[in-house]
């Protein structure tokens, strides 16, 4: 849980996260436009990138650029991997509550 927090806690201002991904500040604006990222905000209104944002954008940069795909289907792809994790979730869940019941057999 710790981990989940420090990976989704806002750090990086968009200057610092262009370098990390050696992308343009506009580009990084322009994905925020079309909905591809939601950086967080501080209290000034300044953009803040967390490390699952960077990795997201990561994905994003090599889909573009190493596989030519096109920013729709980047959108695509990135709901169906977001599905994929909830359903994988929602196994793991399903297999901890039949675990329970089974153990609660077994007495």
């Amino acid at each position: 849980m710790e981990n989940d927090r420090n990976e989704t806690e806002p750090r990086y201002v968009i200057s610092i996260a262009a370098k990390m991904l050696d992308m343009h500040t506009y580009t990084l604006r322009y994905y925020e436009r079309v909905g591809i990222i939601e950086p967080g905000r501080s209290r000034g209104n300044v953009r803040l990138y967390s490390d699952r944002d960077i990795a997201t954008l990561k994905r994003v940069k090599s889909m573009v650029d190493d596989m030519g795909i096109n920013l729709p289907g980047v959108e695509v792809i990135l709901r169906m991997m977001q599905r994929v994790g909830e359903l994988q979730n929602e196994l793991i869940q399903a297999q901890e509550e039949l675990e329970k019941l089974r153990g609660g057999e077994e007495e």
